[in-house]
């Protein structure tokens, strides 16, 4: 059940509005994350900025949406369980890849390793071990890539606790992220 009011477009101040219409333009629609976000223009800019920026780096937007489910799985958030593997599917991963995803595993070796660098950011809150970091660079990551994975782990760690927090109304095809963990 939806804790905090999603906001109306219509309902807000020009700024804020002008903010959700860039999203609807970008993405066809208004997800009910943002729409909620949008009761604070100062966390849906910061949201929006640092989602923006980590968009723009190294990483593909299909290894990103690989990282938010997995993220998503280990924080149970079925919000964005549900949208990511909307997005994942989007850029073009299979449902089974992404059904796996969600749990933290992958066919392909290196995004295997991407994942469980991810789960162990979750897990140790941080402190990865310095052999996660050793395998991460023998794999040909750079520091620049094993960042942005450590930011997008943190961007997604924000997103699923503002979904627990404010019980964020799905609005998109639903994941029940426990029934995929329990497969």
């Amino acid at each position: 059940m939806q804790r905090i009011n999603i906001i109306d477009p219509s309902a807000t101040s020009a700024e804020t509005a002008e903010v959700l219409a860039g999203v609807k333009s970008g993405m066809g629609m208004i997800p009910n994350i943002i729409a909620t976000m949008a009761n604070s223009k100062t966390l849906l800019k910061g949201y929006l900025d640092l989602s923006g920026t980590l968009a723009g780096g190294t990483l593909s937007n299909g290894l990103t949406e690989q990282i938010a489910l997995a993220v998503a799985g280990a924080n149970q958030c079925d919000y964005c369980a549900s949208a990511h593997t909307a997005l994942g599917s989007m850029a073009g991963i299979d449902a089974e890849e992404l059904a796996d995803n969600l749990r933290g595993g992958s066919s392909d070796p290196k995004t295997k390793l991407v994942l469980d660098f991810a789960n162990e950011v979750v897990r140790t809150k941080g402190r990865v071990s310095d052999t996660s970091l050793v395998l991460m660079h023998s794999n040909g990551f750079s520091d620049e890539e094993i960042l942005e994975i450590f930011g997008h782990v943190m961007l997604n760690i924000f997103t699923n606790y503002f979904n627990h927090l404010v019980g964020t109304e799905i609005d998109f095809p639903v994941v029940n992220s426990r029934d995929a963990l329990a497969a």
